[in-house]
């Protein structure tokens, strides 16, 4: 069984305002594709209340970095109490959202993906071994960088649903 390793646990974004959903969806899609990651949704679904939709979005990019190591990024979108309204931009309509909006993100070093390494107990051993001794540092570094990415996303959206507080 593959190991996985905790890397950022619950980072959250909540916001109360005019937002776009199809424009924050993009965002998160878009950084990630970048950076090289496959896309995987998890749950897309929307729910039509009295106060509003709810809209619940959850997305798990990963990157395969070697034979051995993955990145998982969790993103859990939630949109509530979402109503239609129109902004001026640059002095053009603009349909928008106004609603909350909450933001999970979770990070995830998963080692032995292919479990190559559980087949026997020896193998086993050697993993366990070679995780603690050999691949330190490899795996340290790993670390460092799904953290990065995840906070960068995050300053992202967050400076995106900012600019769009200023627009209303």
């Amino acid at each position: 069984m593959s190991e996985v390793d905790t890397v950022i646990e619950d980072r959250k974004i909540t916001y109360e305002g005019m937002f776009s959903t199809a424009e924050v969806y993009k965002m998160i899609e878009g950084y990630f594709s970048k950076l090289g990651y496959d896309r995987v949704e998890l749950k897309n679904s929307e729910v039509v209340r009295a106060e509003g939709k709810y809209i619940e979005i959850i997305l798990e990019p990963y990157k395969t970095v070697s034979d051995y190591a993955r990145y998982v990024v969790n993103i859990k979108m939630i949109f509530s109490d979402v109503k239609d309204a129109e902004a001026k931009i640059d002095g053009k309509k603009k349909r928008m959202n106004l609603g909350k909006v909450q933001i999970l993100f979770n990070g995830y070093l998963v080692t032995d993906y292919e479990n190559r390494w559980e087949q026997k107990p020896i193998y086993y051993f050697v993993r366990a071994m070679m995780n603690k001794y050999i691949l330190m540092p490899v795996t340290g570094k790993y670390k460092a960088e799904i953290k990065t990415h995840v906070e960068q996303c995050s300053l992202n959206i967050k400076s995106f649903l900012n600019l769009a507080r200023y627009q209303q």
